[in-house]
């Protein structure tokens, strides 16, 4: 049965799921930052994944990197698998800006996370209604159950 890590639960706020991922948003406001992890029991690699899941992956990835660039007006789309700390397979989806407060560097460990604030989920619940509208599952609470 997937469960997601306990890293991810303890960081991060339930988006919905995609046909093969769950979407999740990680809950630091300093960035829009989203993660991708597939629906998949012990997978730690992408190359452990089925080809069909592979390409799925890529899909919703790409996808969805695609959708927030617009929505948020990014300068650029940060999309990567590490790894490192939190093993099971998750994408990382990040939305970067040239005023944001890592800007060049990576998002990790530049600066300490910052909870959203209840407002600040609403708008992006707001905006990501606007797109993901294909295939897309809410989580309960985001609004609309």
């Amino acid at each position: 049965m997937f469960e997601l890590d306990s890293r991810l639960v303890q960081d991060t706020l339930v988006v919905g799921d995609f046909p093969l991922c769950r979407l999740l948003l990680m809950n630091d406001a300093n960035y829009p930052w989203f993660i991708l992890v597939p629906r998949r029991e012990e997978v730690s690699e992408l190359f452990q994944l089925s080809e069909d899941d592979q390409r799925q992956l890529w899909q919703e990835a790409t996808s969805l990197a695609e959708r927030l660039k617009d929505l948020f007006a990014a300068d650029k789309m940060n999309v990567a698998t590490l790894g490192n700390v939190v093993s099971q397979l998750h994408v990382h989806v990040i939305v970067r800006h040239k005023t944001d407060p890592a800007w060049p560097a990576p998002v990790w460990g530049k600066l300490p996370a910052r909870a959203y604030r209840p407002e600040e989920i609403q708008r992006i619940v707001a905006k990501l209604r606007l797109t993901l509208t294909d295939r897309f599952t809410f989580a309960p609470g985001w609004g609309t159950d």
